[in-house]
């Protein structure tokens, strides 16, 4: 009887040992992601400026707030999301179309970090915004390429600005790419070619799924040399309807046509949300605008 038992306890530890390393009784083998943590990254429509909130389990991180006059949107559009905190705040760099909403931001939600360049503006909207943070305590950040953190489950890895030596604040835009599973999203702000071929020189991966077209589409912007690094699935341009610039330029529009980049435009779909499983990019936009 004795031997029965010993056998039977023996057996037991066995099939424990398997359920522990394969999937047979609900468990997991090296999980990439959960499947139940979906990254979502929402374009918002800002008009001539740029906004984007990006969701990762229970963290989130806001890009930028658009203009001044898009505070009370941004505040809204994230109540209606139900966010009152944000782990990460990111200002692209210190013009009004992408500082000027994220003191509506802060006004409604918490952060627990906020990023920015070195490069400020003596304006309203910007001392605005470090008021908002110096108000919670929040000490403005400079990221440096190479530095990166957790989002949920995804990854953020910053990539610029190389340098702030330059008298071109586009070029001192904070350049990020958040990676989730097989897929990834690379924002460039409004940085241009200069800036674009020295982060390229810095020999980080800039490769992505989707690109978040810089400088709304201004053919300043989004070189041939980057556009051929980072070979986009999809591309996003927030852009003002019938804005003064003539955003985004043909020139643009054709470099991207020529990669063979499925593009979305604020300015036609409105809203533009896409989710990823870490393997694929599902889209949901709130209307075509023309």
């Amino acid at each position: 009887m004795r031997k029965k038992h010993t056998w039977l306890l023996l057996f037991l530890v066995f099939l424990a040992v398997i359920a522990s390393r394969f999937s047979w009784f609900g468990g997991e083998t090296n999980p990439v992601i959960s499947g139940d943590r979906h990254l979502a990254v929402h374009f918002i429509d800002v008009g001539q400026a740029d906004a984007a909130l990006v969701r990762c389990g229970n963290q989130s991180m806001l890009i930028d707030g658009g203009n001044a006059g898009d505070s009370n949107l941004i505040a809204a559009y994230l109540k209606k999301q139900g966010i009152s905190y944000l782990d990460y705040i990111v200002c692209s760099h210190a013009h009004e179309d992408h500082v000027g909403g994220l003191a509506g931001a802060l006004s409604v939600a918490t952060a627990g970090a906020v990023y920015a360049p070195e490069t400020e503006a003596d304006t309203r909207a910007y001392r605005n915004f470090k008021e908002k943070a110096e108000e919670q305590g929040l000490s403005i950040q400079h990221p440096a390429p190479g530095d990166s953190l957790k989002l949920g489950e995804a990854s953020v890895l910053f990539l610029g600005p190389v340098t702030e030596d330059t008298e071109e604040v586009n070029d001192t835009s904070i350049m990020l790419k958040i990676t989730y599973g097989e897929t990834s999203f690379l924002f460039t702000g409004d940085g241009e070619r200069e800036e674009e071929l020295s982060v390229l020189d810095t020999g980080l991966d800039v490769s992505a799924t989707v690109l978040k077209v810089g400088h709304h589409g201004s053919s300043t912007s989004t070189s041939y040399p980057f556009l051929r690094e980072v070979a986009p699935e999809y591309a996003v341009i927030s852009v003002g309807r019938g804005n003064d610039y003539g955003h985004p330029h043909a020139e643009v529009l054709s470099r991207l046509l020529d990669a063979g980049t499925k593009l979305y435009r604020t300015d036609k779909e409105g809203d533009i949300v896409m989710t990823s499983d870490g393997k694929a990019i599902s889209v949901t936009t709130e209307k075509n605008k023309e």
